[in-house]
């Protein structure tokens, strides 16, 4: 059974996760089916537009944690080969159906497509906080969303479909049995633009979304340096054992005080 489905319908391409057993957890099995997927979506001359969905209750629980703990790295393997769809070489839309958890690198699959339909049981989670020295500090930031908002997302507080509709993150929510038929109509509405004004206008909005400075970019990869690294792993291994984390914080305790800023880091 491929872990990664991919279905035909027309010009529209339905790209679907399928290990619902382990909630489409990111194997690197998964990660790599899923860039030989969109790689032959891009260069597809008869597909346009694909929805991005999960088999079973999860839309994708991000990173697998036993695979992490079994190489002991933490954020999982990423493919051989490049993947369009992360690496924003992809040129057409993509809507995404998501129809059950959508936790940690998830969560991030969604926040990359251009349109999005949630069912009503959804629930959406930004897992850095959970399993890094830093949480998400930069997924509210480039959904523009209001600061105390984005700080409840960076912390990792769980969100519903319905609260994420309310805020602007999803375009739909939707019965379950509505999920896919409303993703498919948004589909054939993008089929009936011209196509140059379709791709130009995707990739026009694509540049216009809010994105960390560099100054910040270097002020977070020195705060992931600001924290116990035993921690990484700890975390993992809690998860996957089902026990509560006995995490260390710092190994120097020091290194929770005098934290650096943007001024230094721009100097």
């Amino acid at each position: 059974m491929a872990v990664v489905e991919t279905e035909r319908r027309g010009q529209i391409l339905v790209v679907r996760m399928n290990r619902p057993d382990r909630l489409n957890a990111l194997s690197h099995e998964m990660r790599t089916q899923l860039a030989e997927a969109w790689t032959e979506f891009r260069h597809s001359s008869e597909l346009e537009v694909a929805i991005f969905t999960g088999a079973g209750r999860g839309f994708c629980a991000g990173e697998d944690m036993k695979e992490s703990l079994a190489n002991n790295q933490p954020g999982g393997r990423r493919p051989a080969i490049e993947d369009p769809f992360m690496s924003g070489a992809l040129e057409k839309p993509v809507i995404a159906a998501v129809n059950g958890y959508a936790m940690g690198g998830g969560f991030m699959l969604v926040e990359r497509t251009d349109l999005r339909v949630g069912g009503k049981e959804a629930i959406f989670e930004v897992s850095e906080a959970k399993r890094w020295l830093l949480g998400g500090y930069n997924h509210g930031h480039i959904a523009n969303l209001p600061y105390p908002i984005a700080m409840e997302m960076a912390l990792g507080f769980r969100f519903t479909a319905q609260r994420f509709y309310e805020i602007g993150f999803l375009n739909r929510v939707v019965e379950a049995e509505e999920l896919m038929p409303t993703a498919l109509s948004m589909a054939e509405h993008l089929l009936t633009l011209p196509p140059a004004s379709r791709v130009n206008t995707v990739h026009m909005m694509r540049q216009m979304r809010p994105a960390p400075s560099a100054e910040q970019q270097n002020l977070a990869a020195a705060l992931h340096e600001r924290g116990a690294k035993s921690d990484l792993m700890e975390s993992r291994a809690a998860f996957a054992e089902k026990r509560r984390p006995n995490f260390k914080g710092w190994d120097d305790p020091q290194d929770r005080y005098g934290l650096p800023t943007l001024d230094p880091v721009k100097g």
